[in-house]
C-alpha cells in the first residue's frame, strides 16, 4: 500500500501539491494549527480545505492529532507554546464539529504513525491505565488501543508532556521528544513521526525497529512515501 505522509503544518498548504490519486493512503502528522507568520484566517482556512478533502475522501485520508492541536479540541486542558487565544473559539467550535475526523494514531502491520512518536518506557505505563482492561479487545492493534483510550477520560497519559519539554516522566504520543524518541524508540515498530523540527529527514535503524522524523516543513517541501 503506498502511503504519503506530511509533517507539521501550522498553516502551511504545501500539501495542495500533492496529487492524492497517486497514493493508497494520504496520512497527516498533526500540528494543523498555530504559527509564528501564518495570519488566523490562513490557519482556520487551512485546517478547514483539510477536513474538506478527509469527508470527500474517507478511507483515503488519515488525520492525526497533533499537541497544537489537542490543546484546542479539548480546551482548556493540554495548553502549550503557541496558543491563540484570538482563535480559541473557532478552532475548538472546528475540532469539536470534525472530531470524528481525527485520530491519535495509525497503523499498518508493524508500522505506526504518530504526531510525537512513542518509546518503551511510555508504553509500559500505557499497558498499567486501567480502563485497558475494559475497552481492549483481543483483536485490536497498538493503534486501535491508543485511539479507543483518546476516547475515554483516561486519555491524559496520550497528552503528557515528558522532561523534555517542561513536564515530568515519559512525553506521551502528541508530546515526546526527539531525545526519547531516540534513545528507546518502541521495540517491534517502525514509526513515522514530526512534532520535533528536523532540517533534514533523519532515519535510526535497528534490526527491529525504526523510527523517521519528517518535521523539516519550515526550511524544505518534503513529504515522505512508505510502501507497507
Amino acid at each position: 500500500m503506498k502511503h504519503i505522509i506530511i509533517g507539521d503544518l501550522h498553516g502551511k498548504d504545501y500539501w495542495q501539491e500533492i496529487n492524492i490519486e497517486n497514493y493508497d493512503k494520504v496520512v497527516f502528522l498533526g500540528d494543523y494549527v498555530d504559527s509564528f507568520t501564518a495570519s488566523n484566517t490562513v490557519i482556520y482556512e487551512n485546517l478547514e480545505n483539510i477536513i474538506n478533502l478527509k469527508k470527500r475522501n474517507p478511507d483515503k485520508m488519515v488525520l492525526l492529532l497533533g499537541n497544537h492541536d489537542i490543546q484546542y479540541l479539548y480546551f482548556p486542558s493540554y495548553q502549550c507554546s503557541g496558543f491563540r487565544p484570538t482563535m480559541q473559539a473557532e478552532l475548538t467550535s472546528l475540532f469539536n464539529d470534525n472530531k470524528d475526523l481525527f485520530q491519535i494514531a495509525y497503523q499498518k502491520g508493524n508500522y505506526i504513525f504518530s504526531h510525537a512518536g512513542i518509546t518503551n518506557s511510555w508504553y509500559q505505563e500505557f499497558l498499567r491505565i486501567p480502563i485497558l482492561q475494559k475497552i481492549k479487545d483481543e483483536n485490536d492493534t497498538l493503534a486501535d488501543l491508543l485511539n479507543k483510550v483518546n476516547q475515554t477520560g483516561q486519555r491524559y497519559i496520550l497528552h503528557a508532556a515528558g522532561y523534555f519539554r517542561g513536564g515530568e516522566g515519559n512525553g506521551g504520543i502528541t508530546w515526546a521528544d526527539k531525545k526519547e524518541t531516540t534513545t528507546d524508540m518502541l521495540k517491534g515498530y517502525h514509526q513515522v513521526v514530526g512534532h520535533t523540527v528536523v532540517h533534514a529527514v533523519e532515519t535510526l535503524q535497528y534490526t527491529d525497529r525504526s523510527i523517521t522524523y519528517i518535521d523539516v516543513l519550515d526550511t524544505v517541501i518534503y513529504f515522505h512515501e512508505l510502501d507497507c
